[in-house]
């Protein structure tokens, strides 16, 4: 009864607390907290990726380099989408140093706060960056890794600047992520 008790406390408090019950939380500077559950029983090794680039700070100081109004807002490029080799013009075409991951693809619809894995043409090329959707796009269903949902802050990622450049890229004063943070890895 105190479970239920709990849990209607948090939805009357439109979701306070949230963010710290999500597996992955992204701050981004000067707008707020984006809260993402991870997918970890249907694309454990995406999840795992995520975790692991964001416990080890990867993801701080990475921008948002593609943002494209009613389609989606892209990040996670951790060797070129930093603040400081932004202005290199490179941002989106990098990776971590651990190896692409394998395609795990689910019958998870590509919905309005979904977190999909970036990748090249071949499927099993994501590594480190992923993007969040604005709207619905059913015809990435079963062709990208949903690697989780935004469970806190759509309205931060509503916020996020659009890209006026070629395919969405955001040519000046990007969006950041400050500080990305896991469950238990404070």
């Amino acid at each position: 009864m105190r479970g239920i008790a709990l849990t209607a406390a948090l939805v009357a408090l439109g979701g306070a607390g949230m963010a710290q019950e999500a597996d992955l939380v992204l701050e981004v500077a000067g707008k707020g907290e984006i809260a993402i559950d991870l997918f970890e029983d249907r694309a454990p090794a995406h999840a795992e990726r995520l975790r692991t680039l964001a416990a080890d700070g990867a993801y701080d100081g990475v921008v948002f380099h593609r943002v494209i109004e009613g389609f989606m807002a892209q990040t996670g490029d951790v060797e070129f989408g930093t603040l400081e080799k932004f202005g290199e013009g490179l941002a989106g075409t990098g990776g971590s140093e651990l190896p692409d991951l394998p395609a795990e693809f689910s019958d998870i619809s590509f919905e309005r706060g979904i977190v999909g894995m970036a990748r090249a043409a071949h499927p099993d090329s994501a590594n480190s960056q992923f993007f969040i959707m604005f709207e619905p796009m059913p015809h990435l269903d079963g062709e990208y890794t949903a690697v989780g949902r935004v469970v806190d802050g759509m309205d931060v990622v509503d916020d996020l600047k659009r890209g006026d450049g070629p395919n969405g890229a955001v040519l000046s004063d990007p969006d950041v992520i400050e500080r990305a943070r896991v469950s238990g890895a404070e």
